[in-house]
């Protein structure tokens, strides 16, 4: 990822020097607001002015973020036109205000072969445009096999399977989703200021330019003149950075709280969507609801929290990263489940203190449709548990009966399951629903 992004840095630096790049003309080749006459090819835009080596335009500005959001995998190259004479209201905390007709450019390429992870699809560029109102609207535009150019996106958006080579040489297909305009403003929601990434937690970072300068680009922004007030140095050295999920000098706390941050915070915050938890990096940890915090739906899991101390199954924020189920969140723009993210927000519950806590009892078959009776098979990993059921869809507890052989079922039976043992948490309940056509 980070090799695009570099790339499209040496692309632009080596034409012009970063400290002499020119702002744009207001709006590139985009109407002022979303009714008006869209370009239908990504060439007419005005972004770039070599489509095949994906060359931007004079004086678009290439930019990073410390954690980006997951999108499905996907490498992201960004690059923001600035109109001649706009200047952007900086925040250290809160979102940056944009002058209006400021263009961001965001492409998407694919890793198609695990064998080769620097061979590419490219797959799309989305361009997001603060209009004459002080809002934004979104546009996406998919790229031809040929990467010629890239055609508009209508309509209520579309998906394509891509096919990935993986490492042991099968293939499986993952399902890309180009969004529309309406799903763009799910997330680019005027509460979050319409633009999510660039803010200077998320640019306050250094990146390593042509002929192997390094640079922070909030110092850049700064030299360009870009901000209504020019920051002193004093100001630059003092001012938050989120936690890249790499970075060994900071905390995992800082780090997990920084990918919630990126993936979450446009919409969990106060007067945002149905929740009670404030995703922001800027709010202290215990002011955020999230540790032992009250949820709203509680998925039917006992005593839930948005994130439950050493107990990822009672974490209902967890639950919602790690599945890709119709629970899972954010609910667009991702078909795929963050590992990494899934893996970093693990350890940090992990890492609280508290007991030990059982995972639910594994049922085997998991459920379904059968012609004839069924033996179900019930397993807890840990040793010494003991597994607790109930067959009429109660809440199985210490006192129903113990599983001590498998199952015999032939009629419609929900199958319910709790693992006990002394000295840790009960588990979660497991259910299998089972049906039979006789």
């Amino acid at each position: 990822m980070r090799q695009l992004i570099l790339r499209f840095f040496t692309i632009l630096l080596v034409a012009t020097p970063f400290a002499a790049v020119a702002q744009t003309s207001a709006y590139l080749g985009m109407p002022h607001d979303v009714n008006g006459a869209l370009p239908r090819l990504l060439s007419q835009t005005g972004a770039f002015k070599d489509m095949r080596k994906l060359e931007p335009a004079v004086g678009l500005i290439p930019y990073d973020l410390v954690v980006p959001f997951w999108s499905d995998g996907a490498a992201k190259s960004r690059l923001v036109a600035i109109p001649q004479g706009g200047k952007i209201v900086f925040s250290p905390d809160a979102e940056w205000t944009f002058p209006a007709g400021t263009v961001f450019v965001k492409t998407f390429e694919l890793a198609t072969d695990a064998t080769h992870p620097d061979v590419k699809r490219r797959l799309e560029t989305r361009l997001l445009v603060r209009d004459d109102n002080g809002g934004v609207y979104g546009v996406v535009y998919r790229w031809r096999p040929d990467n010629s150019d890239a055609d508009l996106v209508d309509g209520s958006g579309l998906t394509e399977p891509v096919s990935i080579h993986d490492a042991d040489g099968s293939n499986h297909v993952q399902t890309w989703y180009y969004p529309s305009r309406k799903d763009c403003m799910t997330c680019h929601n005027s509460l979050a200021g319409g633009v999510l990434g660039p803010k200077t937690r998320q640019l306050n970072r250094d990146l390593v330019y042509a002929a192997g300068v390094s640079d922070n680009q909030l110092h850049r922004f700064n030299e360009l003149g870009l901000f209504t007030s020019k920051l002193t140095a004093a100001q630059l050295a003092t001012l938050p950075k989120l936690a890249a999920a790499d970075d060994a000098s900071r905390s995992l706390e800082d780090k997990a709280r920084s990918y919630l941050d990126a993936n979450c915070s446009h919409c969990h915050r106060p007067g945002g969507t149905v929740a009670n938890f404030d995703a922001r990096y800027q709010t202290p940890l215990a002011q955020q609801q999230l540790i032992d915090g009250e949820i709203l739906i509680d998925q039917g899991i006992d005593r839930p929290h948005v994130i439950t101390p050493h107990d990822v199954w009672r974490s209902i924020a967890f639950m919602r990263i790690s599945t890709n189920g119709d629970i899972r969140m954010p609910p667009i723009a991702r078909q795929t489940i963050d590992r990494r993210g899934v893996a970093l927000l693990q350890q940090w519950i992990l890492s609280m203190p508290g007991k030990e806590v059982l995972a639910p009892p594994q049922l085997t078959p998991e459920g379904g449709n059968f012609t004839k009776a069924v033996a179900v098979v019930l397993r807890s990993d840990e040793a010494g548990a003991e597994i607790r059921y109930t067959l009429d869809g109660s809440t199985p507890g210490p006192k129903d009966p113990l599983y001590t052989a498998p199952l015999t079922i032939s009629d419609a039976t929900v199958v319910r399951a709790r693992a006990y043992k002394d000295g840790f948490t009960r588990s979660i309940v497991a259910e299998a629903v089972f049906t039979f056509d006789k």
